[in-house]
Order: C-alpha cells, then sequence, then structure tokens
C-alpha cells in the first residue's frame, strides 16, 4: 500500500493551534467525550506512572478521549520501556567487552533508539513535542498550577 502523504492532525489539535492552513475543519469528525481513558490494568508500573502524569492534562486540553485508550496506552508503554533501556546504559554503558575479546554495542542502545521514535510518533499524535506546544494557541485566561498548561499559555501573551 502506497503512502498518502501526511497523516491527517485531528481536529482538537487543529482548532488548539488556530487552524494554521486555514483549511476548512471536518465537521463530519466523530466527537467522542472528552473524558481520559481509564488506565490498563496490563500496564508496566512506569507506563502507569506516565499514565497518571500526562492523562488529566491532556483531558484538559481536549485532546485524549476515551476511545484513545490504545493509542494512548502505546505511548506510555514505549515509554516505559524507553526510560528501561536508558537506565540500563547509564548504569552500564553503551558497549561491553564479549568473551572473545571484541567490543561491541550492548542491545539497549538499540532498543532506547526504537522506543524513542515509537514514542514520538504517539507524541505528535497527542501534541506532546515542543513544536506541537509552540503552535497550540487557546483562549484560556484563568490562572494555573499545571506546568504543560503554563508552558502552553506563558508565550502567548494572555495572563496565566
Amino acid at each position: 500500500m502506497a503512502d498518502r502523504g501526511r497523516k491527517p492532525k485531528p481536529t482538537a489539535l487543529k482548532i488548539l493551534e488556530g487552524n494554521p492552513g486555514k483549511r476548512s475543519l471536518n465537521n463530519q469528525e466523530p466527537k467522542p467525550k472528552k473524558k481520559a481513558p481509564r488506565c490498563p490494568s496490563w500496564l508496566d508500573s512506569e507506563a502507569k506512572k506516565e499514565w497518571r502524569r500526562l492523562s488529566k492534562q491532556l483531558e484538559k486540553l481536549g485532546i485524549l478521549s476515551e476511545i484513545d485508550m490504545a493509542a494512548f496506552a502505546g505511548y506510555c508503554q514505549a515509554y516505559a520501556r524507553w526510560k528501561e533501556a536508558e537506565e540500563f546504559i547509564t548504569k552500564h554503558g553503551t558497549i561491553v567487552k564479549t568473551p572473545s575479546g571484541y567490543w561491541q554495542q550492548v542491545p539497549q542502545v538499540s532498543i532506547a533508539q526504537t522506543y524513542l521514535k515509537i514514542m514520538n510518533r504517539f507524541c505528535e499524535q497527542f501534541g506532546l513535542t515542543p513544536s506541537a506546544r509552540s503552535r497550540i494557541v487557546t483562549d484560556k485566561t484563568s490562572e494555573t498550577d499545571d506546568p504543560l498548561e503554563f508552558m502552553l499559555y506563558k508565550g502567548s501573551g494572555k495572563s496565566v
């Protein structure tokens, strides 16, 4: 199957970004209830921590809904596996000497790289990269203690 170009961005993200392309928005797009899904019990404990860290913030922004469970779980699990590989590298280094005397890269280096790529793909879907956040504009003017919201609004010139 041939690649058909850039994947469409969710309408919620387009609206938060101010629809920079000025293309018409999809009025027929499904609009699931903007409520964070329940964290799956099968996630790794570190993935559950990441779920708790981000889910409510994404819910408040209207980006995460109940039907996004699998995609968000994929991000959280990739995060946990990436972190585990990076912690191994920090503790043991990136290369080891084999029994035959040769130096070899530890598998955790490629594991970390793979899961970082997977995480980044999910991050783009949920607007979790610095470039995606820099395009988000909202009309929120109330004070907030939420660090993600503070980052979103501090450069907008609006009061936080």
